[in-house]
């Protein structure tokens, strides 16, 4: 036997080796993906006639951008991948809080109470857009537990990715945003409470399967 009759390599076992392994991956990734794709086709796709929303969808979402700049009071930088993970209850509004920001900050507060062991499934943030920090009084009070997360923020890149209604400011509303970073809910402004306890109930039992308490 000469070294002519050796057998060559196989390309095309190679090529197909190759192929079977980048589906398998594929499938992979599909299977980790499944629970948030059904979960969102379910309460999107599948029953929109017999949804009772009251919050307005925000279709398509809205992904939390890197802009934002993001700073604690203390103007220590904050990434935009540290508010992954957990469902937000998002205010926005400068430091010096006036009586409907402090309206807002209760709901917030209350909303997220209402929803009782549910509630580890959501934090409450004010984006502060005005680059001042609130008086020592109100920050000592929303720092108490369950805090509220304080950020600074650039508020040009807040109006960029979140949207008020035709006629109102950015400041009336309260914004719902899922664990991966999608504005996918506007409150309406002086919304009933127990309308949106409802909307964050049906929320939180679609994505049940996918989503846990905490980052």
């Amino acid at each position: 036997m000469t070294v002519h009759e050796l057998p060559a390599p196989s390309l095309q076992g190679d090529a197909q080796r190759t192929r079977v392994g980048r589906l398998k991956m594929l499938l992979v990734l599909l299977v980790c993906a499944s629970p948030v794709i059904a979960s969102y086709f379910t309460y999107f796709v599948i029953r929109p006639e017999g949804r009772t929303n009251y919050s307005t969808l925000i279709l398509p979402t809205r992904s939390l951008p890197d802009a934002l700049n993001l700073r604690t009071l203390d103007g220590q930088p904050v990434g935009g991948r540290a508010l992954r993970g957990q469902w937000l209850l998002l205010s926005v509004g400068p430091g010096g809080c006036d009586a409907a920001c402090d309206r807002r900050l209760f709901m917030q507060r209350q909303l997220r109470e209402m929803l009782g062991r549910e509630r580890e499934r959501l934090d409450r943030v004010w984006l502060i857009t005005d680059g001042q920090p609130p008086a020592p009084a109100l920050r000592a009070s929303a720092e108490a537990a369950p805090a509220l997360t304080m950020l600074l923020a650039d508020r040009a890149a807040v109006q960029a990715w979140l949207q008020p209604e035709a006629g109102r400011a950015l400041e009336d509303h309260l914004y719902i945003v899922d664990p991966m970073g999608e504005w996918m809910m506007r409150v309406p402004a002086d919304p009933e409470p127990a309308r949106v306890k409802r909307d964050l109930e049906k929320l939180l039992r679609a994505s049940s399967s996918w989503d846990t308490p905490g980052r």
